[in-house]
């Protein structure tokens, strides 16, 4: 294969990729982005889907046992208190977790909608 062979071949891949990316903008930009209204609070089976494997052993187990301590959801998941410590905040940030205070300890449940 020459030279211009060459180029001419890369030249045509690159025209068939543009194209395939002029029409997924162009389907993007036909679907409006959903209201802060439209998101629910609570964790759905797709938004659990889409976490990390880490935020999302960290969410079932807090679907699976209710509100508890980060001590408490380490003593499910055998990560260290400080690691699911951190995962919990992650998802607290995300808007997908609560946290609340009694007493001394600090507790995370699933927010609901």
């Amino acid at each position: 294969m020459s030279e211009n062979e060459l180029l001419e071949e890369i030249l045509k891949n690159l025209q068939a990729i543009n194209s395939k990316l002029d029409r997924i903008v162009g389907k993007k930009e036909s679907f409006s982005e959903p209201s802060k209204e439209d998101i629910t609070d609570s964790l759905d089976i797709m938004t659990l889907l889409s976490l990390p494997d880490h935020l999302r052993t960290t969410a079932t187990t807090l679907f699976e046992i209710g509100p508890a301590t980060a001590e408490e959801v380490s003593e499910v998941t055998f990560k260290e208190r400080a690691v699911e410590s951190n995962y919990l905040n992650q998802l607290v940030r995300m808007e997908h977790v609560e946290k609340y205070r009694e007493g001394r300890k600090v507790y995370f449940r699933i927010r609901e909608k």
